[in-house]
């Protein structure tokens, strides 16, 4: 379908104003990061020099490496067990015919409707009891169970899409299910298992809540977000230094997003389009 000339002005200009309104506070507060305390006083504003110190002393002050290190664990855990439970209960759900399926893959869809402040103060006292809480399992655990509803859901559709003349090729060359989902489904889906695996990772490494639950009392345990909190209570006023601390806590997600784009996009583009 061709459009008119009036049309495309149009879009662009739609267009135009929305990348405005969502890059005005990200430069913001890459400027802000960068400007010295003095110019730097909240807002837009271009600085009177560069002062890349702030990121120095951010690090140092606001301890975040080892906040980042807690993160980084934190989210290869989560990550790399939702990748491999999702990819097997997604290839159950979608390629296999058996009793209860239905029932079953809507009681995994109820970990995607509850709300997770409807949950979190029962969860809480559940793992203190079974003495989990100021650990990394209590990170850990939760928010496995959470990404695995989604995991689930995301790759039953993957799998419900493929071909099935693909499938029944391959079982006709002697392929067992097994052979079936590692050598020939996963190969073909990477893209749907890319974007995946990047918003379970952008989701893990952005969470708050359970961590601020779940260790009380271990600060050596706090997550980058979590962390980024405790020090813009101590730094309220320097806008520089909470400018740095942020980009350095937000700096991991833009990397891998940038780093998996082209996947991320694809899958995001196949998913749209299945029915």
């Amino acid at each position: 379908m061709r459009t008119s000339r009036l049309e495309q002005v149009a879009t662009y200009t739609i267009l135009g104003v929305f990348t405005v309104f969502a890059l005005f506070p990200i430069v913001g507060i890459l400027l802000s990061a960068v400007a010295p305390p003095e110019d730097a006083l909240g807002g837009f504003s271009l600085p009177s020099s560069v002062r890349l110190a702030n990121f120095v002393d951010a690090w140092h002050q606001g301890h975040f490496g080892q906040y980042l290190l807690n993160s980084l664990i934190v989210a290869a855990c989560v990550v790399g067990a939702t990748t491999v439970l999702a990819t097997m209960t997604g290839y159950a759900f979608g390629s296999m015919r058996f009793r209860f399926a239905q029932p079953l893959f809507y009681l995994f869809l109820v970990g995607l409707m509850v709300p997770q402040e409807a949950i979190v103060v029962p969860l809480f006292y559940d793992l203190r009891d079974v003495g989990l809480t100021d650990t990394y399992w209590a990170l850990i655990l939760p928010q496995i169970a959470q990404s695995l509803s989604f995991g689930t859901f995301w790759m039953r559709a993957y799998f419900r899409s493929t071909p099935r003349g693909v499938v029944e090729a391959a079982r006709l060359d002697g392929a067992s299910s097994w052979t079936t989902l590692w050598r020939v489904l996963l190969p073909m889906g990477m893209p749907a298992l890319t974007t995946m695996v990047l918003l379970v990772f952008m989701w893990t490494w952005n969470e708050f809540l359970l961590a601020l639950v779940m260790v009380p009392s271990a600060e050596d345990l706090r997550t980058a977000p979590l962390g980024l909190s405790f020090f813009q209570g101590q730094h309220t006023s320097d806008f520089a230094l909470l400018s740095a601390a942020s980009v350095i806590v937000a700096a991991p997600v833009v990397i891998a997003y940038v780093a998996l784009q082209r996947k991320f996009i694809a899958g995001m583009l196949s998913g749209a389009l299945r029915e």
